[in-house]
């Protein structure tokens, strides 16, 4: 009995301690974002910038000439992200896409599901109406038409003008999918859509076969679907159902979770509407219609059950780790590198069990193979699809391991760092940042054309 007291209080303690810790970045980042753009106001009241402008609009007609060509480099945000236009002048990817001429950031729900998202990326990119479909709309309880793009942000998007993505965390598994769409003739009116649409894909921390954070965090490993009563997630859950129940135009268009078409706002659907989400009994998080039932290794494995590898297309994928072995046993390196809002979950899941009631979730699997980690995800998961089929791949370990670099195949490589070294805050990843974004756009460009694929032309 007092044992089961004691590891309640801890099971406690820990909530408060990450509930804690995850508000105060919440709100750093969210002030930080304030302070600059007050300070961009302030600047822009005081200084005119008429010598920059004119100086610039020579250079501009040079350089749209000979980028005008070039595909566009699209960075597709992670779980909890946003995009350009969202918290003000903050960079969801530290100033990464300033690197290159042609680069877009799309600002896609931060907490929908990957399938919502992937929708919502291709009509930004093409213009029009978000449609997500009106069998998966009824059957998640939600409307089927979404936001309006008036003008897509690269309507010309087709086979012969293909485009190259790179995702963060979740944001890799969101173009995944969206391939697999174009592959399909998904998207209604779009007949021609077709996988090679898709140049490359390049996958920063790349959330490809689900985390075991989700269980830590409040998921259920039973069924990788349901919340516990008592959780992180719960938590998120009630907070994020109020945000958008309030539904403050100026605060939602500063952050939006990108629930809108849930349609939860109190015009909407009133206090009862507000008590019956609450309850569980509406709402994204009663029809699973959201980001981590799809970051469970269920949820994974049933996504990656029917996404393909294709072979006119360049993949590459950067592993993050933040572990490390002392004597066999798998503990957290670089302590001080750690940002505190990873260190606890390093910890957890490099000592992550999976319970012994539940089966496991593929054959073979074993904990061991789970315990590397960077705070966020599993560097098994993000090396390149593995379950429940493997896929094509080779680990990079020098630049000529690559050589030459041939469409169909993941090439991976393994980098020291927790999951949000490479995002936010640029400082943090000092000269590591610029190696990989240089690195990323050097290889986009490269392959900026597609060529006569050299692999056999077999779909994995």
């Amino acid at each position: 009995m007092i044992v089961r007291w004691w590891i309640t209080a801890l099971q406690l303690t820990e909530l408060f301690v990450s509930s804690l810790v995850h508000l105060v970045y919440g709100f750093y980042i969210f002030s930080t974002a304030v302070a600059g753009d007050l300070s961009q106001a302030l600047s822009d009241c005081f200084y005119k910038n008429n010598v920059e402008v004119s100086l610039k609009s020579e250079d501009s007609k040079e350089n749209l000439t000979s980028t005008k060509d070039l595909p566009p480099i699209v960075l597709v945000h992670g779980i909890f992200g946003f995009g350009k236009g969202r918290l003000g002048g903050l960079s969801y990817f530290a100033g990464a896409e300033k690197k290159d001429d042609r680069v877009l950031v799309p600002d896609l729900g931060s907490l929908t599901s990957v399938y919502d998202r992937a929708r919502e990326l291709f009509y930004y990119l093409k213009g029009g109406q978000v449609d997500y479909g009106e069998e998966h709309s009824k059957a998640c309880g939600h409307s089927q038409f979404g936001r309006i793009y008036e003008q897509g942000h690269y309507p010309e998007w087709d086979e012969d003008h293909p485009i190259h993505f790179v995702g963060h965390s979740a944001g890799a598994q969101v173009v995944r999918v969206l391939q697999q769409m174009l592959a399909d003739k998904a998207f209604k009116d779009y007949e021609n859509t077709c996988e090679n649409w898709v140049l490359s894909v390049t996958a920063l921390s790349g959330a490809f076969n689900g985390t075991t954070r989700t269980y830590f965090d409040g998921m259920n490993p039973e069924d990788g679907k349901s919340l516990r009563p008592v959780s992180l997630l719960q938590l998120c859950r009630i907070g994020v159902i109020i945000y958008d129940w309030f539904d403050i135009p100026w605060l939602k268009n500063y952050y939006n979770f990108g629930f809108d078409h849930f349609n939860i706002s109190w015009r909407k659907i009133g206090i009862w509407g507000l008590i019956d989400c609450l309850l569980g009994n509406a709402g994204p998080f009663a029809s699973g219609d959201w980001i981590l039932p799809d970051l469970t290794l269920q949820g994974s494995i049933k996504l990656n059950s029917h996404l393909h590898t294709f072979p006119n297309t360049y993949y590459f994928s950067y592993a993050t780790k933040r572990t490390s072995k002392v004597m066999g046993i798998t503990v957290p390196s670089g302590i001080l590198g750690i940002h505190p809002l990873l260190f606890i979950r390093i910890l957890q899941m490099s000592l992550w069990r999976h319970p012994p009631d539940v089966p496991p979730p593929y054959k073979g699997y074993r904990d061991e193979d789970w315990w590397d980690n960077d705070g966020a995800l599993n560097t098994i998961s993000m090396t390149h699809p593995r379950f429940p089929v493997e896929h094509p791949s080779q680990l990079v370990v020098k630049d000529s391991d690559c050589q030459p670099f041939l469409p169909g195949i993941w090439y991976y490589k393994i980098v020291e760092g927790d999951h949000i070294l490479f995002i936010v805050n640029r400082e943090r990843a000092g000269v590591q940042f610029d190696l990989i974004y240089d690195s990323i756009f050097e290889r986009c460009r490269k392959h900026a054309f597609r060529k006569n694929p050299t692999m056999p032309d077999h779909i994995i």
